[in-house]
């Protein structure tokens, strides 16, 4: 047979080795990277304010808020009046305002209602020694202007009511907290008194303060102060029974933390949300307590003003001069209403319960 001839197959070409380049060893954090926002990690009080301002109806309130303080504050610069200035010759002047004058309305008629029927009067046309002379919200019985007397009543109605949530707030927190963390026979006798004190009615407390204490500002703080921390006081108490078996509050109390310490530095910088909440709403109800005080006569004492004298005296020229009770009505009502609507903004963004669902 003849010999096969051996078929020399080609070597394999070798392999060529791979050379490193700069790109490989580029640091990753060095470009451009892409962040999913939805995922990215916030604090928790940046989480609250963008959740609050997601809620429409809050930040209405709190533009609302915003603006009656700014005008509280300058609206009774803003004219030469003052609050307690009378001139008996305009007085039950009918608003008349610049420029909307004009264009037939706020410009000084008013429509008188008699037994013989009704007639429109201009007491600015009709007396010429003040046709120049502008009353933005009209005057009242003794010629003071109702622009500033509104303004500056809003502005004593919000010092009243701030002060005294502010003061109930400290009251009542400190007290729940105490109770709760304490609990056994110091909380058994300290709520004991918190029912005995919520079993008075308040305007009993308060009306008998004012009777025997001169009325004023501060009068009206102290008494709300000893009426409106009940509340506070039971929400407090909760959030502590809720919390002090957590166990970063053990941990403390077995490294040797005061009881206040664990109080004051630990648990409640973890319940300022409720706190802040509450805070919120008892804000409008002091202002109606106050409003409902000075209404029947046991609130600021004249010159000065508030809210609730405001509505008082309009209420008296109803019939005659509605515009006069028209304003401090308008500016309490939207206060209270501003209010709530910032304090349930509030609870829905400081409670995670109300963000998931």
């Amino acid at each position: 047979m003849a010999a096969k001839k051996a078929v020399l197959q080609p070597a394999a070409a070798a392999e060529t080795p791979y050379v490193p380049t700069d790109d490989d060893f580029k640091l990753k954090n060095s470009g451009t990277i892409d962040i999913d926002e939805n995922y990215a990690s916030q604090s928790y009080w940046k989480d609250v304010i963008a959740h609050f301002f997601h809620k429409k109806s809050a930040v209405v309130g709190m533009i609302l808020i915003i603006l009656i303080t700014v005008f509280a504050i300058v609206g009774p610069g803003m004219n030469s009046f003052s609050y307690s200035q009378q001139n008996l010759a305009t007085k039950n002047f009918a608003p008349r305002i610049p420029g909307l004058e004009k264009l037939g309305i706020f410009d000084g008629h008013e429509t008188m209602s008699t037994s013989t029927g009704s007639y429109v009067v201009n007491n600015y046309q009709d007396n010429e020694e003040y046709s120049n002379l502008y009353y933005w919200f009209g005057s009242d019985n003794f010629g003071r202007d109702i622009w500033t007397r509104t303004w500056s009543g809003t502005r004593v109605s919000l010092i009243i009511a701030v002060a005294a949530a502010l003061i109930d707030m400290i009251i009542g927190m400190s007290y729940g907290l105490i109770s709760g963390y304490f609990g056994g026979k110091v909380d058994m006798i300290m709520q004991r008194i918190l029912e005995v004190c919520n079993g008075i009615p308040r305007l009993v407390i308060v009306t008998l303060l004012l009777l025997v204490l001169e009325p004023g500002m501060l009068t009206i703080i102290f008494a709300l102060m000893l009426t409106e921390w009940v509340s506070m006081s039971r929400i407090a108490r909760a959030e502590m029974l809720k919390l002090k078996e957590q166990e970063y509050v053990l941990a403390s109390r077995t490294l040797g933390a005061g009881s206040f310490f664990i109080i004051f530095r630990q648990i409640l910088p973890n319940i300022i949300g409720p706190i802040i909440t509450q805070l919120m709403f008892s804000i409008p109800t002091a202002i109606f307590t106050e409003a409902f005080l000075s209404f029947v006569g046991l609130g600021i004492p004249v010159p000065q003003c508030s809210l609730g004298s405001l509505i008082s005296d309009g209420f008296n020229s109803l019939t005659t001069h509605p515009y006069q009770i028209v304003p401090p009505i308008i500016i309490m009502a939207l206060l209270m209403m501003s209010f709530n609507l910032v304090a349930d903004g509030l609870r829905e963004a400081l409670d995670p319960k109300m963000k998931q669902a």
